[in-house]
């Protein structure tokens, strides 16, 4: 059993967290360590959660999202309500991102365009100076 438990030091080496993380998931009730003492002690299942709340995190999907779909895992149906709120989350996060994708590349377009302008305007500037003296 002790070959299935990681220590907090060795779940941040793993997973590339901060112990202040871990804190935080636990005391978010997102991960739920056993206890010897005051040492924390993590389970295959808590790698599992771990490893689902990191890459919800990358998607965007806020922690409660996260700590409610784990918390479908224990509905009984075999997965399915966890599993199709998971994909009508992801396919929210999906659709918002693509919106801030095509804003941020109109963004990047207008400013390059605002680039080439004062390019012209500070090199007109410069041949007036010149023209000047």
């Amino acid at each position: 059993m002790t070959e299935d438990l990681m220590t907090i030091r060795e779940m941040c080496e793993t997973y590339d967290v901060t112990p202040r993380t871990l804190r935080f998931y636990e005391a978010k009730e997102l991960l739920f360590p056993m206890r010897e003492g005051q040492k924390r002690l993590f389970t295959k299942r808590d790698r599992a959660r771990l490893k689902l709340i990191l890459r919800g995190k990358r998607f965007g999907f806020s922690l409660e999202e996260i700590r409610q779909l784990l918390d479908l895992y224990h509905v009984g149906d075999q997965q399915v309500t966890q599993m199709t709120r998971t994909y009508e989350i992801a396919c929210e996060r999906l659709a918002d991102m693509e919106s801030r994708r095509e804003e941020l590349t109109q963004a990047i377009d207008d400013l390059k365009e605002q680039l080439r302008w004062g390019e012209k305007v500070i090199a007109s500037m410069k041949q007036e100076k010149k023209a000047a003296e």
